[in-house]
C-alpha cells in the first residue's frame, strides 16, 4: 500500500471503478480512523482482510492493498 492515508486509498480505488464521490458517504459506512489503526496495528505476518460493501461494490482491505470488486 502507498504512504497515503487509507481513506484516500479507498476513495481512489472507488473512483477508479467509476463511483462519483456523490454516490457514497464513506464516513457514514466506516470509521476510517479505526480501520487505519487496525491495519497499522497488525504485523507483517498477519493475514488481515477486511471487507465491506458500498452499493454494488465490495471493498477489500489487506495489509498491502485496497481492492474493489463489483458484486451484481
Amino acid at each position: 500500500m502507498s504512504d497515503r492515508p487509507l481513506l484516500l486509498e479507498i476513495i481512489t480505488v472507488l473512483e477508479e471503478q467509476g463511483l462519483d464521490r456523490d454516490e457514497y458517504q464513506l464516513q457514514r459506512m466506516i470509521d476510517a480512523e479505526a480501520l487505519e489503526q487496525l491495519v497499522d496495528s497488525t504485523g507483517p505476518q498477519t493475514d488481515l482482510e477486511i471487507r465491506f460493501s458500498i452499493g454494488e461494490f465490495r471493498v477489500i482491505v489487506t495489509l498491502s492493498d485496497v481492492a474493489v470488486i463489483r458484486v451484481s
